[in-house]
């Protein structure tokens, strides 16, 4: 019978049983495809990582990344926290992770005791923009109304930096009162085919206060009701808002999750490079669980 261990950890948290729980094997080899996927579908969290080697000895890993039910190309809570498992192979500082969606590299964050804490990821490929998104046929998603979107910036805009979203800003009463309709998730998803066949994440941020923003995931049709923290969505908006002014750099320190009683911090940043606006996210991990899978 064959063994393989895992862990388990709450990610862009510094308090157990807050931020958003990810499952990591560290050493997936032996593992099909459709193990991986019935693994993740069994922890039924929004995602779970498996750690292979990597195709270049420059890079430290494969990691492939897997929610309810399909494969992802990039996520960022999940690059996150499979840094901070596999901190300690990384050299001066810095983990490579192989994905779909390009080289994702890791910062390792440690307190000033030379522990661990968490990570900061840059997400795989520059700022892309897609079309624009009705804010009703969004709004209706979610409960909400056209007016509970708000436009001065921009329209509800498909926008990725390795994962696609559908991002939309609305006023900070509509964000505390979102609820998803899986009915009108379906429509909408017909009706804006942009992101992927019945695959519709949408990302819904509201101002709250100088450099700091609330946000909420919901994506119903990949298996995740809500999203206690998403990396891969906190990046492009911080970028989709470095690309939308005439700065050089921006920060901005995110909260989500506090809806669904597991409060992150995202610590999200975008710069210009010379191939595009790249984004960062960073934050705390906290470990949960051990245990192993037998076949």
């Amino acid at each position: 019978m064959k063994r393989w261990k895992f862990v388990t950890l709450d990610v862009f948290t510094d308090t157990r049983f807050g931020g958003n729980p990810l499952a990591v094997f560290p050493d997936a080899r032996g593992l099909s495809d459709a193990q991986m996927q019935a693994l993740a579908a069994e922890l039924n969290l929004s995602e779970t990582t498996f750690v292979l080697p990597p195709a270049s000895p420059a890079n430290t890993a494969r990691v492939r990344i897997f929610n309810r039910v399909a494969e992802m190309p990039f996520a960022g809570h999940p690059n996150v926290g499979t840094g901070f498992v596999l901190a300690e192979q990384a050299k001066e500082g810095m983990l490579r992770f192989e994905e779909i969606a390009g080289l994702v590299e890791v910062a390792i964050l440690r307190d000033e005791a030379g522990a661990v804490t968490g990570a900061e990821i840059g997400a795989p490929q520059p700022l892309t923009v897609g079309p624009k998104m009705d804010p009703a046929l969004m709004a209706g998603c979610v409960g909400l109304t056209e007016g509970d979107v708000v436009t001065a910036a921009h329209l509800p805009i498909m926008a990725s930096v390795g994962n696609s979203f559908v991002i939309a800003e609305v006023t900070g009463e509509a964000l505390s009162r979102a609820k998803p309709d899986l009915a009108r998730f379906a429509e909408a998803a017909e009706a804006f085919p942009d992101l992927g066949p019945r695959r519709l994440p949408l990302y819904l941020y509201a101002k709250n206060g100088r450099g700091k923003l609330r946000a909420r995931m919901f994506s119903p049709l990949s298996g995740t009701i809500e999203d206690a923290a998403t990396g891969s969505a906190a990046t492009p908006l911080a970028a989709l808002l470095l690309a939308l002014s005439t700065r050089k750099t921006l920060s901005v320190e995110i909260t989500q999750g506090v809806e669904m009683g597991r409060p992150s911090i995202l610590r999200a940043s975008a710069f210009r490079a010379r191939d595009g606006v790249r984004a960062k996210v960073a934050g705390s991990c906290v470990p949960v669980f051990e245990g192993v899978f037998r076949a």
